[in-house]
């Protein structure tokens, strides 16, 4: 039986991957502050920064379409993640994010928008 260490070792990570998990530990912090005035909006923002991460494990992967589509789903739910926490900024339920967290966001959607569209990119 294979360990998980030794599979970690033959299969390449994604560059983004600790990225994305360390969005997920930004948003982990926030999220306490958006549930005091907002219960909702932090499961919202909960469920799609987690899909983020899984989504992206998932398309790591997968082949063909499935690849693709998998990133499509971790960008799409990557700006829900976003949007919400511009949201929580608007709504006065957070400070605005700072530089190092915004550049972090930046470079995820633009990796993931390179993955999720891949052919149109190279046209």
């Amino acid at each position: 039986m294979v360990g998980v260490g030794a599979l970690a070792k033959e299969i390449p990570m994604l560059n983004i991957y600790p990225i994305i998990l360390s969005y997920v530990d930004d948003v982990a912090l926030l999220v306490p502050c958006i549930a005091h005035h907002d219960p909702d909006l932090a499961k919202q923002l909960r469920r799609a920064s987690t899909s983020v991460v899984l989504n992206t494990a998932e398309a790591m992967f997968a082949r063909g379409r499935s690849r693709t589509a998998a990133y499509n789903i971790a960008l799409r739910e990557m700006r829900e993640s976003f949007a919400a926490l511009e949201v929580s900024v608007r709504l006065r339920y957070l400070r605005p994010l700072s530089a190092e967290q915004s550049e972090r966001i930046d470079r995820i959607l633009g990796t993931l928008y390179r993955l999720s569209f891949q052919r149109a990119a190279a046209r």
